[in-house]
């Protein structure tokens, strides 16, 4: 199936930088809370990322990631994920993050 530039430009997916990333014990498949700095026009918005196979904690804090910020939020237990954080499966699917090589400004939007 193929997708129109129209349908993939309502799509918004833009760089952050994980600023707290804690461990969700609550959630039913193994997960972290993400806080993730997307610049002054997004501001910090928080996220549910089953992240823990490849990922500790504390390394993830400084990181860019590209998320879409543009979903509905999500309610995982009780707590609110307003962004997806993207990924692509590994060879046993745990999630890889995908960002940028080189440090860029919080908020850009992909093209």
């Amino acid at each position: 199936m193929t997708i129109s530039y129209d349908d993939f430009a309502r799509v918004d997916i833009r760089v952050g930088t994980i600023v707290a990333a804690d461990p969700f014990p609550e959630a039913r498949r193994p997960a972290y809370k993400l806080s993730i700095d997307f610049g002054p026009e997004i501001g910090v918005k928080r996220s549910s990322a089953q992240l823990t196979e490849h990922y500790q904690c504390d390394a993830l804090v400084g990181r860019q990631v590209a998320a879409v910020v543009n979903f509905a939020p999500k309610q995982i237990g009780r707590f609110m994920s307003e962004v997806l954080v993207l990924g692509f499966p590994d060879e046993a699917g745990a999630v890889v993050l995908i960002g940028p090589d080189h440090p860029v400004p919080n908020g850009g939007k992909l093209f």
